[in-house]
């Protein structure tokens, strides 16, 4: 997920806080479009913050 936010933060010009609600932002409209993709995105974006915590 840090590499997500890392990204966002360089190549779009967005701080942290912003970087962090584009992505939020993101899943929740790809689950809400996408109601059968909501499962994958959830684990996605869990796998990716336990990663970053090094769980």
């Amino acid at each position: 997920m840090n590499e997500l936010v890392e990204r966002l933060i360089k190549e779009a010009n967005l701080d942290p806080k912003q970087a962090q609600k584009a992505i939020e932002t993101i899943a929740s409209f790809v689950k809400e479009k996408f109601p059968m993709l909501g499962g994958a995105v959830d684990q996605i974006f869990t796998a990716g913050a336990k990663e970053d915590q090094g769980i």
